[in-house]
């Protein structure tokens, strides 16, 4: 007879005991808009419960709130067929998704489940959806550029590898083609996009146009369309966002990609006020800017790899200073801000570079880049300040050297900040256009 060790005993037992713990069944107590009430059921914030509903697969549902004796819980699909006192079941934790190098090329949905189609992700190692940001005094610093393929960000607005961008515009202004711009050209290792509330017309043409065979072969897709519930689109950016982590960690470099963060806001709303949160400014809860930088702060360099965050922020009304994007831009290392005045007059893409700001460009430029770059800024600024009197003529030629300047290099000026959608310009030539436009070469 063959003794086991005790390191092999332990865990058989556990195991053992795990199958012998009775599954505590507790029943659903109400139903009100967006919200369920389970009582009867052991389980914390965070944690996903079974709910029946009569069909083929129990509706999970994320607890997001305790009560006296019953939780608070949001559902993670339709909540068609919840009835008061169905059987309601804990699955012990939190939600999980699939990682590893096997997600590249593959299309996810806002839970982490494949929606392309292809082959399941039983076997890939998973982890939990909430990680922690890297601690602060162990992250690398941000000292090397990263081209992303647009001359007007990579040498106006240059960006650093484990930067956090933010993409501010309206509606229709510009800010998903500026993406799909950047997710053809960038020279990352691998992008993790993630479209959260997205129309479903725009999916199949971003992945087919925009990302292409090639673009998704080094990519992760993950997508919750605006008709999901609030829960699945909250949840995908937190999805990619672990998806991302999990490549940094391994030592890649990762451009993430997410569309927009103020739907992820919006989605935190719906959530927070139906579990009875009070509403603050423009009826969002104090929980949605909680989340915004216990979500943003998970990009960003790590002690090895690096995520590279580009989030697009919708203004609401064409205000910049709405709260959403005021609290985006406070947490964020720059922002780029599309401008509907380019948009309508067909500069695309619309970046209104004056307005825009990188904060790590000085550690990432060198200073020929540097004093390039601030001299094409000197002369926009000082054409836009004599602006309205060039357009009336009423300025008179060789009252004011810069201006004079200005008007004589701006049809170049315009050449240069313009970009097809599918015309990729690496760094390196980007810098030597800009280099010959200031100094007239």
């Amino acid at each position: 007879m063959t003794l086991l060790a005790p390191s092999r005993l332990a865990p058989l037992f556990g195991a053992a005991a795990a199958a012998a713990t009775p599954t505590r069944t507790g029943r659903v107590a109400r139903v009100v808009g967006l919200e369920v009430g389970v009582g009867g059921v052991d389980a914390a914030v965070g944690d996903v419960l079974e709910i029946a509903t009569g069909g083929p697969e129990p509706l999970q549902a994320e607890v997001v709130a305790l009560g006296d004796g019953t939780l608070s819980c949001t559902p993670l699909g339709p909540m068609t067929g919840i009835r008061v006192g169905a059987p309601v079941v804990a699955t012990g934790g939190p939600l999980r998704v699939p990682v590893g190098p096997q997600l590249l090329g593959r299309v996810l949905d806002g839970l982490g489940r494949p929606l392309d189609g292809g082959p399941d992700l039983d076997g890939l190692p998973t982890a939990v959806v909430d990680g922690v940001a890297p601690h602060p005094l162990l992250r690398a610093r941000v000292d090397r550029p990263v081209s992303l393929g647009v001359r007007a960000v990579d040498t106006m607005t240059p960006i650093g590898r484990g930067q956090r961008m933010g993409i501010f515009a309206g509606s229709g202004v510009g800010k998903s083609s500026l993406l799909s711009m950047i997710a053809r050209g960038t020279e990352a290792q691998v992008s993790v996009v993630a479209l959260v509330g997205e129309r479903g017309r725009e999916v199949r043409e971003f992945l087919e146009n925009d990302l292409g065979p090639e673009g998704l072969a080094r990519s992760v897709v993950v997508i919750a369309t605006s008709d999901q519930p609030p829960m699945v689109r909250l949840r995908a950016a937190f999805v990619a966002t672990r998806i991302a982590e999990e490549f940094r960690d391994a030592g890649a470099d990762v451009v993430l990609m997410m569309d927009s963060l103020t739907r992820v806001a919006m989605a935190q709303r719906e959530v927070g006020l139906s579990s009875g949160e009070p509403p603050t400014t423009k009826g969002y809860p104090p929980s949605t800017f909680a989340l915004l930088p216990r979500l943003l702060e998970r990009a960003g360099p790590g002690e090895r790899g690096s995520i590279t965050g580009l989030y697009t922020v919708l203004v609401d009304g064409d205000d910049h200073n709405e709260p959403i994007a005021d609290a985006a831009r406070s947490i964020l290392d720059g922002h780029l801000v599309l401008t509907r005045r380019l948009a309508t007059a067909g500069h695309f893409p619309s970046i209104d570079v004056l307005d825009s700001i990188s904060r790590v460009a000085g550690a990432v430029t060198t200073p020929q880049q540097k004093a390039a770059a601030g001299e094409l800024r000197r002369l926009l600024a000082a054409y836009r300040d004599a602006k309205d009197l060039i357009e009336i003529g009423a300025y008179a030629a060789g009252t004011n050297p810069d201006v004079d300047r200005a008007v004589a290099l701006m049809p170049h000026a315009d050449a240069f900040l313009r970009q097809a959608m599918h015309d990729v310009t690496p760094a390196p030539l980007a810098w030597e256009q800009l280099q010959a436009l200031v100094t007239g070469g």
